[in-house]
């Protein structure tokens, strides 16, 4: 028995405008939306997956971390490629790419809804 992986879960006012921003932004696919109108959403890419939930009506969207801190963090490879290529897709990149003290290359990027997603290698 092992576990093998995990799927974030961000609740979000509009989850088609999260997903459809992830997939513009972040490369990820679409997988599927859920309900009308949508109340859940997936993405994915390269077998990770994020999934979005529709918020209560008048519930303040975005992360909890405001200065400091991440909502998620992916191990990948190659985050210099990365960098460029969300720089190029006009993700919003609030640090990085910047080696840690931990011994991790990051970069870090904050979503429409706020949340902060780091990617390290």
């Amino acid at each position: 028995m092992r576990l093998k992986s995990i799927a974030p879960h961000f609740v979000v006012p509009d989850v088609v405008r999260a997903a459809e921003h992830y997939r513009d932004k972040l490369g990820f696919e679409i997988l599927g939306y859920f309900a009308e109108p949508p109340v859940f959403a997936m993405v994915r890419r390269d077998g990770l997956e994020i999934h979005f939930g529709k918020s209560a009506e008048g519930a303040a969207p975005g992360s909890a971390h405001r200065d400091e801190g991440v909502d998620a963090y992916i191990w990948v490879e190659g985050v210099d490629d990365l960098y460029e290529e969300f720089k190029k897709r006009g993700a919003e990149i609030i640090d990085g790419p910047v080696q840690r003290v931990y011994g991790c290359r990051e970069i870090v990027v904050r979503d429409l809804d706020g949340f902060q997603i780091a990617f390290g290698q």
